[in-house]
């Protein structure tokens, strides 16, 4: 081959394959989070591994590679209903918080995989969104809201001041329920009946997490549902980046806090 053809060629290549090492990094990410980023978030992850790239161009490289988030978008209605008679609705909807353990959020979900039921019982701080602590319980109990919220205060410490916000559930109206928070200087917060934008952030989560993982893939049984159902909530506090986080998860952004 002549030497100027063999550098034509050279250049052909190159050019043609421009995006070749961006292309396998993309798909490797996108594997690796079993679809469910969109080019949003794999654009933040190639950027955080020094990658110059624009996100129109992710998107367009995804759109050529056919990959698409495969997650369903959840849509929350509700209606105004009537104040908490156990407690106020100290949140009032102002999820901002400038530091962690300051705001804190729990509801109850129900999962039915075959024809067993499981619930989940989460406590989430609404500062970075982080997962504090949980129970995964084949009844919706006291005993799991009650290791839940212990399990909560044994690992934080909890100081002064700290609002724990909930819906009108029996749990947050028992009196031990209220009295641990009261023991421990929590404030109680409940929602307005019937509302769920008044826990809007823990219902958000619920809705990724179903969408991310329930309905995403198949399960044996419940055993191997909630096997799973750990994972996820490990990779959602260590790796599932948060765009308003600045695409960082929540412990690397709580990390930075302190």
């Amino acid at each position: 081959m002549a030497r100027s053809t063999y550098y034509y060629n050279v250049a052909h290549l190159e050019t043609t394959d421009k995006y070749q090492t961006v292309r396998k990094r993309i798909s490797e990410i996108f594997a690796q989070h079993h679809k469910r980023y969109g080019y949003r978030r794999v654009c933040i992850q190639l950027l955080s591994e020094g990658y110059l790239i624009n996100h129109k161009t992710v998107q367009k490289l995804m759109q050529e590679m056919h990959l698409k988030s495969v997650v369903r978008k959840v849509k929350y209605r509700s209606y105004k209903g009537d104040v908490g008679r156990v407690a106020p609705n100290v949140l009032q909807r102002d999820f901002a918080t400038a530091a962690p353990n300051r705001k804190w959020a729990t509801d109850v979900t129900e999962f039915k995989i075959g024809d067993k039921k499981a619930y989940l019982s989460p406590i989430l701080d609404m500062y970075n969104g982080e997962i504090v602590s949980y129970t995964i319980s084949d009844s919706p109990d006291l005993r799991m809201v009650m290791n839940m919220v212990n399990s909560a205060i044994k690992k934080v410490k909890p100081q002064e001041g700290l609002v724990l916000h909930s819906d009108q559930g029996w749990h947050y109206q028992h009196m031990q329920y209220q009295s641990t928070l009261k023991r421990n200087g929590i404030i109680q917060s409940m929602s307005r009946k019937g509302n769920c934008l008044d826990n809007a952030m823990m219902e958000n989560f619920f809705g990724i997490m179903k969408s991310e993982l329930l309905y995403l893939q198949e399960f044996r049984d419940m055993d191997h549902f909630k096997q799973e159902l750990r994972k996820y909530i490990h990779y959602y506090n260590n790796d599932r980046i948060k765009l308003r986080l600045k695409g960082k998860s929540p412990v690397q952004y709580r990390t930075l806090y302190q």
